[in-house]
Formats: C-alpha cells, sequence, structure tokens
C-alpha cells in the first residue's frame, strides 16, 4: 500500500514549445497536470510510496494521462476509466509572473466522480491522504465524495488539504465549503494570497485564528516563505510559529509549485522532521518547478538538496538557483 494517497482529478496538458502568446504559438507539447497527482508523481521522485485516485475517461488522452503519472512510481491501481465522460483537458502558457490557464474540463469523467469511488478502498498501511479544494468545486457528488473521505475513520492516517483556490471553479459558489473542508483535515496548506481571496486575511496568526482545528497550518507567502503553525499534542496549545524563507530562484514560471512544495513538506513530515526542515523541503520541491515549464521538475540533486537542509541560515539565504545552476553569495 502507499504511504501517500492522492485524490484528484488529472488532464491532459498542453505547454508551449516555443515562446510567443497561445495565439502565434504552433507547436505544443502535452504532459500531464492536476493538483493532487502533481504531488504523487513527486512524492514518488522522493522514494515515498504514493498512489493516485481519480477517474479518466476510455480516450487517448486518459490513457496517456495514467500512464505519464504510472511512469513516474505511482500506484494507479485505484484510477477508474469512465466509458462515457472525457478526460479534460488544459491548457498554460508560461509567464514567470503567472501563467495563464485555460480549463477544458466540464462534464469530464472526474467531475463525475462520487463517494462510490470509495467503496472497496483499503487505507491499511496508508498514512496520508491527499486532498485539494479543486475536487469539491469539480461538481455536488465530487463535494460528496471530499465529505466521504473527511469521514473515514482516523485510524492510522491522516488528511492532507491543499486549499488550491480557483476563482473561475468557485463563480457563484459557496466559499464557505473551503472552509469547513480545512477544518476537518489534519494538515493544511494555504497560499497567503489565497487565504486572502478567500477568507479575507493572509496573515498566518489571522489565518489560525480563522482555522484553529488542524494539527498543522502552512502559510505558504510566496518568494518571502512560508509560515508553520502547529498544535502540541501534549498541551493541546499551538507552538510557537516558525517560518522558512524561501529559496532565491530565476523563475520560468510558476505553476505546479504549490504541489511540489506540498510533496516535500509531506514528504519530510512522514521523516519525522523538525518543522525548519519540513519548510525547507517545501521549497527546495517549489524551486525545482518554478525553473520549468512542467508541473512535476526533474527533481534538484540529491547532494544539494541534502546540503540545504542542514545548512545554516546564512548559507540558505545567500543560495541562488538559476538557470545555469547555484550561485552562492
Amino acid at each position: 500500500m502507499p504511504d501517500v494517497l492522492c485524490l484528484g482529478e488529472s488532464m491532459a496538458l498542453f505547454v508551449p514549445a516555443e515562446e510567443g502568446p497561445a495565439d502565434q504559438v504552433r507547436t505544443w507539447v502535452r504532459t500531464v497536470g492536476g493538483a493532487e497527482s502533481n504531488v504523487a508523481c513527486t512524492l514518488a521522485q522522493l522514494g515515498v510510496r504514493a498512489g493516485w485516485v481519480s477517474a479518466v475517461g476510455a480516450d487517448p488522452f486518459g490513457r496517456a494521462v495514467v500512464a505519464a503519472v504510472a511512469a513516474a512510481g505511482v500506484d494507479v491501481s485505484r484510477v477508474r476509466v469512465d466509458p462515457e465522460r472525457p478526460t479534460g483537458v488544459y491548457i498554460k502558457e508560461s509567464n514567470a509572473a503567472g501563467s495563464p490557464v485555460r480549463y477544458y474540463r466540464h462534464g469530464s469523467a472526474a467531475s463525475a466522480m462520487t463517494p462510490a469511488l470509495l467503496a472497496g478502498l483499503d487505507l491499511d498501511g496508508v498514512r496520508v491522504v491527499h486532498l485539494s479544494g479543486i475536487t469539491a468545486a469539480l461538481s455536488p457528488s465530487c463535494l460528496d465524495l471530499m465529505g466521504a473521505v473527511m469521514d473515514l475513520p482516523r485510524r492510522a492516517h491522516r488528511v492532507s488539504f491543499d486549499l488550491n483556490w480557483r476563482p473561475a471553479l468557485w463563480a457563484g459558489g459557496d466559499r464557505g465549503v473551503l472552509r469547513a473542508l480545512a477544518a476537518r483535515a489534519d494538515i493544511v496548506l494555504v497560499g497567503a494570497d489565497e487565504a486572502a481571496a478567500v477568507w479575507g486575511t493572509g496573515v498566518p496568526a489571522a489565518v489560525r485564528a480563522l482555522l484553529p482545528e488542524p494539527e498543522t497550518l502552512v502559510v505558504k507567502q510566496g518568494g518571502i516563505g512560508a509560515t508553520l503553525i502547529e498544535r502540541d499534542p501534549a498541551t493541546g496549545r499551538d507552538r510557537a510559529e516558525v517560518f522558512g524563507p524561501a529559496l532565491r530562484v530565476d523563475i520560468v514560471e510558476p505553476v505546479g509549485a504549490g504541489d511540489a512544495f506540498a510533496a516535500g513538506f509531506l514528504a519530510a513530515w512522514l521523516a519525522g522532521g523538525s518543522p525548519l526542515r519540513r519548510l525547507r523541503a517545501g521549497h527546495l520541491q517549489a524551486a525545482g518547478v518554478l525553473r520549468t515549464h512542467h508541473d512535476v521538475a526533474v527533481p534538484l540533486p540529491r547532494e544539494l538538496v541534502a546540503d540545504l537542509l542542514d545548512a545554516d541560515a546564512a548559507t540558505w539565504a545567500t543560495t541562488h538557483l538559476t538557470a545555469q545552476g547555484v550561485r552562492r553569495g
């Protein structure tokens, strides 16, 4: 059984193979994109046993998505093939300031997922079930599925929830659903900008005041860093905030960096890492994705990751990841 089971939609992703606006690009590269499978693929690269649960269409794109995720070392045995509905598709332009994304996922196979997907799902040995707010927005049945996952007895596993705010999916929808789902999770990851858009504040302490229930809360503050607030199980009270500065990175485009951060953080959490080590592990995986056009990146060299995880504050602060490699100072 996998250590981490990730549940959510993945789609065929097309990224430009040449420079220029989308209406002028003639050559595109097909790959795979989806928050939860991104996390699963990155975890597998880190040596964590990961599985992905979803639904795809009985079409070439569905076969390509499943094959690509499986090739990354992820267990895809729980993916359902829908004989009637198609696999979703999305198009991503590349821009270091924020890449425009266009989704073609209405009526997709994954949008028809229901709590029946959990029938026979064996969680023995699973330590984390990872979800995101995207799934809750796909359809009423997907929202029911999210609730059913939250209802599963927590014998040995924890639920990780990444807000993954997608405004277009929530047009006219009830944002309070996201607060209710996050409150039922054990580990919550949210971008400060997302929290500000959905809950009115991105200040870590204020987000915690709005969301006191989870054991662990991570507020990602973009290029500044990330703050972890965690409850002490012995006292039931929050420990002091831990802030982990981000690495300096020459950004190609940012889509997928949050998923990579989640994978790095969860891998370090599974390994019993300290709060700062968990945050650094997240930053290191995010840095790899920030330097590529794809949602899942080739991992940074293991030696570099090992050195930076245990680096002193000065070394971390003066490390700069460029297109050419690592620059110090």
